[in-house]
């Protein structure tokens, strides 16, 4: 069996790199985009098995990008958990609204994303 891919959708080449880091070293494979437009095309055309989306976001922010990934057919099927530096209550439930299938405060614990991430992908690396 192919090792699980995980899309990071995430403005911050230092989040982005931390997650990839941690994410490889555990053998998932990982794409990543820069901003919730270009995730949605890569989500769309890589179709990966767990998407870690951002909220704040130049062009499309992440609670507009996983409100079109839950709502479109092509990726519908594709969970994701937002893991955002906003920490109130009301992101939560607004990102959760939007389709999200968990929310994450950055700086987010590793195992925590590990065990977010193995909820949601079957055959998931250890």
């Amino acid at each position: 069996m192919s090792e699980p891919h995980v899309l990071i959708i995430d403005d911050s080449l230092a989040e982005t790199r931390i997650f990839t880091i941690l994410l490889e070293k555990k053998g998932y494979k990982v794409s990543v985009a820069c901003n919730g437009q270009e995730g949605i095309e890569v989500a769309k055309t890589r179709q990966p098995d767990v998407i870690l989306m951002d909220v704040v976001m130049p062009l499309l922010n992440g609670f507009q990008a996983t409100r079109e990934l839950t709502r479109s057919p092509e990726t519908a099927h594709i969970p994701i958990i937002v893991c955002s530096s906003k920490s109130a209550e009301t992101d939560r439930v607004w990102a959760l609204r939007q389709g999200a299938k968990a929310y994450l405060v950055k700086p987010v614990d590793s195992r925590v994303l590990l065990a977010a991430i193995k909820q949601f992908v079957s055959g998931a690396a250890q």
